[in-house]
C-alpha cells in the first residue's frame, strides 16, 4: 500500500494538467501558476502548446510526449523527476490521459512512488454530459470506438445491457457509419450530439439516434463530436434473457463468434445454421462469399 499526500511532498513531482478544450477563458489560475512554475512542459504537441503559452506569456520549456515516444520519453521525464525537476504534462485539450497520451507515465511514476498531482480542467466527455438533458448518473466513458465497423458492433454489443449513459468521441468523418451502428446494436436511444464544445461555433443536437443520422445526412459534419447515448433499460434487460444472443450479429459474424469461442470453421458454420433454423449449405455459401 503507498500513500501519498499531494502538498507534503519534496522533490520532484509530476503534474497533470486540464487545458482549455477551445475557450482560452477557461484556462484556471492554478493551471497558469502550475504550468510557470515547473521545470519543463511535457506536451502532445509542442507547437499547439506553444501557442497556449505565448498566449498567456508563460516561457517555460517545452518537451513532446505522444502516442509514438511514450514509451521512451516516459522514462527520461521519470528519471527528471527522480533527480528534483518537476513536470506538467499536457495534452493538445482537455486532461491528459483521457483519449490522449498520459496514462503510461502515470503507470511509471507510481511504479517509482512519484507524487502525482492533478490540475483539474475542461473535459470534453463531462461537458457534453452535464448539458446532454439525458440522465448523468451512472456513466459510462468509452472514448473512441473502433474504426471497423465490425469491432464496433461488438465493442456496443459489450455495453447493450448496462444502465449506464454511455459517453463516446468521434470524428466527423466517422460520424454517420458510427450512429448506424450504435441504432443497430443499441436501438432507437435518446442521444445528444455536442460539437466544438466551449468554441464559437458550438452547436448541440438533441433527440433520437434516428433523428441524429437524418440530421447528420442532411446537415453534414464538422468538427470533433461528442455522443452522449442513452442507457439500457429494465426492459432492455428483460430482453436479453428472452431474446437470442446472436440477434443482432449478421451471419457472418455469428459464425466468427462460434470461431473465437474455440470452434472450427465447419462446426461454426453448422451452429449457426442450427440457431437459425438455416441450410447449412445457405450458411456456408453466405459466410465464403462474404
Amino acid at each position: 500500500m503507498k500513500i501519498q499526500k499531494s502538498f507534503e511532498a519534496k522533490g520532484g513531482v509530476l503534474y497533470i494538467v486540464g487545458t482549455p478544450i477551445g475557450n482560452l477563458q477557461d484556462m484556471t489560475p492554478r493551471a497558469l501558476e502550475i504550468l510557470t512554475d515547473v521545470d519543463v512542459i511535457a506536451a502532445e504537441d509542442t507547437r499547439h502548446t506553444r501557442k497556449l503559452l505565448t498566449h498567456f506569456q508563460i516561457s517555460t520549456p517545452l518537451i513532446s510526449y505522444h502516442e509514438h515516444n511514450e514509451q521512451s520519453r516516459g522514462k527520461q521525464l521519470i528519471e527528471r523527476i527522480k533527480q528534483g525537476e518537476s513536470i506538467a504534462l499536457v495534452s493538445d485539450a482537455g486532461m491528459p490521459a483521457i483519449s490522449d497520451p498520459g496514462e503510461e507515465i502515470v503507470r511509471l511514476a507510481t511504479q517509482e512512488e512519484i507524487p502525482i498531482v492533478p490540475i483539474p480542467g475542461p473535459n470534453a466527455a463531462l461537458s457534453a454530459l452535464v448539458a446532454s438533458g439525458i440522465v448523468a448518473q451512472p456513466f459510462l466513458f468509452l472514448g473512441f470506438l473502433p474504426r471497423s465497423s465490425k469491432e464496433r458492433k461488438a465493442e456496443l454489443r459489450r455495453w447493450q445491457y448496462t444502465p449506464a449513459t454511455m459517453i463516446v468521441y468521434e470524428a466527423p468523418h466517422r460520424l454517420q457509419k458510427m450512429l448506424e451502428d450504435v441504432q443497430g446494436v443499441l436501438g432507437n436511444r435518446k442521444v445528444a450530439l455536442a460539437r466544438e464544445i466551449t468554441k464559437k461555433h458550438e452547436e448541440w443536437f438533441r433527440g433520437t439516434i434516428d433523428e441524429a443520422i437524418e440530421h447528420v445526412i442532411e446537415k453534414g459534419t464538422r468538427g470533433e463530436y461528442t455522443i452522449v447515448i442513452e442507457g439500457g433499460s429494465d426492459q432492455d434487460q428483460t430482453s436479453l434473457v428472452e431474446q437470442a444472443w446472436w440477434q443482432s450479429l449478421d451471419l457472418v459474424e455469428h459464425v466468427d463468434t462460434y470461431i473465437e469461442k474455440g470452434l472450427d470453421k465447419k462446426e461454426a458454420i453448422l451452429q449457426a445454421a442450427k440457431d437459425r433454423s438455416l441450410p447449412k449449405r445457405e450458411v456456408y455459401n453466405h459466410y465464403h462469399q462474404a
